[in-house]
């Protein structure tokens, strides 16, 4: 029987981390799900919660040891886990398995855990000080899945089994029925046309574009979909045409998308120099609506004929007119590109590298 234990950078929820959406359409598999330690003081999920017929989901009993931690109370943390995960297969029947690793801190377990084989699937750019377990980790790896081609060449001097496999997008969920609900907090707004954001407002976020062009534009009104610190909150509070709904269900996302004229991402401090695409961009596809960005501008726009870039409040600004005004052809290029995008195409790829590697 293949069997797979996946270290999960993110848990298991409702709107699923990349890995999630991977493994969750693998059902010839058995895969044990371990996802993070919950932050101190945050009460410990079910164990052993099936949340498929062919995955079962387990919480990590401790914090993995970060880059440098190499004190007597970090190696208890790393012994207690280990033994937890140990526990685990050996309740389940799991004799060396394919070890799915997320995170560079994986790579505590390369010399503790019994398996066949190992795959990093590297979804972002760490910080360099994660750079030796990195390294320890790609090298390690029979195969390495990375998000984007800055990954690769990032990675490419510790593998030569690199395979490119962006994220993705479940496309069905966006098909719009003829009577789609309006959420009510998406009803009744101000303005004639909507702006929505998906993604959380924490203080990584540069406001700056998007105040811009709130000022500028009274009669727009933009919607940010997730939740927001109290920083954001009060940065945000005095424009009126700026509404902040909270988290979103994902099973509702595509009725709040539909209501909008168009969806933007901003900036993000930690994703500088960074050429992944957040799984957001393709759900924003999904749903055919004009599209505009607040790029990195050291990074080459990767969807010039489906994304309106911009680099600063002016051009953001300059780019949601462009948006509201471009053709309605490009809806459906957006949405032929989401389906291409899938999640199912995606895992597929992965069934393929699995089975070419030897390693099922």
């Amino acid at each position: 029987m293949k069997q797979i234990l996946c270290l999960s950078y993110a848990p298991w929820r409702a709107r699923g981390a990349r890995a999630q959406q991977l493994l969750a359409r693998m059902a010839d598999a058995q895969i044990l799900f371990f996802e993070p330690a919950p932050s101190k003081g945050a009460p410990t999920p079910k164990q052993g919660r099936r949340v498929r017929s062919h995955i079962t989901v387990y919480t990590l009993p401790a914090p993995l040891p970060g880059p440098g931690e190499q004190s007597v109370f970090a190696r208890r943390r790393l012994d207690k886990t280990t033994n937890f995960i140990q526990q685990t297969m050996r309740k389940h029947h799991f004799r060396e398995p394919v070890l799915w690793c997320t995170a560079p801190t994986h790579a505590h377990f390369l010399d503790r855990l019994a398996y066949r084989g190992v795959i990093y699937d590297c979804h972002r750019f760490w910080d360099e000080a994660f750079l030796d377990m990195e390294s320890d980790l790609t090298c390690h790896a029979e195969v390495v899945f990375a998000a984007s081609k800055g990954l690769i060449k990032r990675l490419s001097p510790c593998s030569d089994n690199i395979a490119l496999l962006p994220n993705g997008v479940n496309p069905l969920l966006f098909i719009q029925q003829e009577q789609s609900a309006v959420p009510s907090v998406m009803s009744g707004l101000p303005g004639k046309l909507i702006l929505g954001r998906v993604g959380a407002v924490t203080g990584k976020v540069d406001l700056k574009p998007l105040l811009h062009a709130a000022r500028q534009r009274p009669e727009w009104t933009f919607v940010l979909m997730g939740s927001a610190t109290r920083q954001a909150i009060q940065t945000l509070k005095d424009q009126d045409n700026i509404v902040l709904t909270g988290a979103v269900n994902s099973l509702d996302l595509p009725d709040y998308l539909a209501r909008c004229d168009v969806l933007f991402d901003l900036f993000r401090m930690d994703r500088q120099g960074s050429d992944v695409v957040p799984p957001t961009i393709y759900e924003y596809f999904a749903a055919g609506k004009p599209v505009v960005t607040v790029a990195d501008p050291s990074v080459p726009d990767p969807f010039p004929q489906l994304i309106h870039s911009s680099y600063d409040g002016e051009g953001f600004l300059r780019a949601c007119r462009e948006a509201l005004e471009e053709d309605a052809r490009f809806s459906s290029q957006r949405r032929a590109f989401a389906q291409h995008s899938s999640w199912a195409n995606r895992a597929d790829q992965v069934a393929s590298i699995f089975q070419a590697t030897g390693l099922f």
